[in-house]
């Protein structure tokens, strides 16, 4: 089981890092924008439209990543303090009541949404129109990658009830811990410690 829940980890993983790629195309489309609008004097009606498409899809994309990395915002004022199976408690009936029906909906409504766009060949509402349809298909995508996802976090939820103990995830970038970075490099509780002033010669 562990195995597979990993598996999983490493499928969202992917999806997350290969979306994140869309930042370098959207970075040099405002780039070029700017110098051509300010520079040039010769704006593009599209380019709004091709920046609000390429960031959607990013940050969609990105949704499974970060539940696979128990990155998104929850409230911890008193989470932090319950027991792993308290907390695999709540969160098994979180999924289940809001998660599974909320993604559900998402993913089915998202897929219809795209397969009518798609029919009638949308495009933006602009002086220079993109075709939308491709990118609506973004939503049933994401939905999708959040389902697996999600099967796997309610998977976790019960082995925790189980055992006592979350399972581990897969390992990837994290932000830094200060404390935990001190401790690595074995200078708490030294001069280099930034909590402590450093004495000079002459001070008592």
């Amino acid at each position: 089981m562990q195995k597979f829940l990993l598996r999983i980890d490493a499928i969202s993983t992917f999806i997350g890092k290969t979306a994140a790629w869309a930042c370098v195309p959207l970075t040099a489309l405002i780039c070029w924008e700017v110098f051509s609008r300010y520079a040039l004097n010769k704006p593009h009606a599209w380019v709004l439209d091709a920046q609000i498409m390429l960031y959607g899809s990013m940050f969609m994309m990105a949704g499974s990543y970060t539940l696979a990395k128990n990155g998104h915002v929850r409230g911890d004022v008193l989470y932090g303090f319950f027991s792993p199976r308290v907390q695999a408690g709540l969160d098994l009936l979180l999924y289940i009541v809001f998660f599974l029906p909320g993604v559900l909906a998402m993913t089915w409504a998202g897929w219809n949404y795209a397969q009518e766009s798609l029919a009638i060949r949308e495009q933006t509402f602009s002086a220079e129109p993109l075709p939308l349809y491709p990118f609506k298909f973004i939503i049933p995508m994401a939905g999708a990658a959040l389902l697996l996802q999600g099967v796997a976090e309610i998977a976790r939820c019960v082995i925790c009830l189980q055992q006592g103990s979350w399972p581990r995830r897969g390992e990837d970038v994290e932000e830094v811990d200060v404390e935990k970075l001190k401790q690595m490099v074995h200078v708490e509780g030294t001069a280099f410690d930034a909590s402590q002033p450093v004495k000079r010669e002459g001070q008592s």
